[in-house]
């Protein structure tokens, strides 16, 4: 088993910044890929950017390009989503995941869910 804590969440105006994190608990941190999802109501899990085992490659989504950046510290066990200049529409639950597989774009390729923590951006 694999436990995922996500924080940093909060409630931040367009245009502001949050960091988040999130800490694992399990065996081999290293050998997961990391990623973010992220959910608003009525839509459904989307992906938002990974950062792959071994490689430590990291996939974004197209949408958050140039805005968000993902990180990782594997002496930490930690994964993390700086989030610049949020919009409103950035308004979601943002989860963070963890794969056994390499390229890891889709909800089903993760093994593991973190609670979540929500992200609100005002106008």
């Amino acid at each position: 088993q694999v436990q995922l804590v996500e924080s940093g969440g909060g409630l931040v105006q367009a245009g502001g910044s949050l960091r988040l994190s999130c800490v694992a608990s399990g065996r081999a941190f290293i050998l997961y890929t990391m990623g973010w999802f992220r959910q608003a109501p009525g839509k459904e899990r989307e992906f938002v950017g990974a950062i792959r085992r071994s490689s430590g490659n990291i996939d974004y989504a197209d949408f958050v390009k140039g805005r968000f950046t993902i990180s990782r510290d594997n002496a930490k066990n930690t994964v993390y989503l700086q989030m610049n200049n949020l919009k409103p529409e950035d308004t979601a639950v943002y989860y963070c995941g963890a794969s056994i597989e390499f390229r890891a774009t889709i909800r089903s390729d993760y093994n593991y869910w973190g609670q979540g923590t929500q992200v609100t951006v005002s106008s």
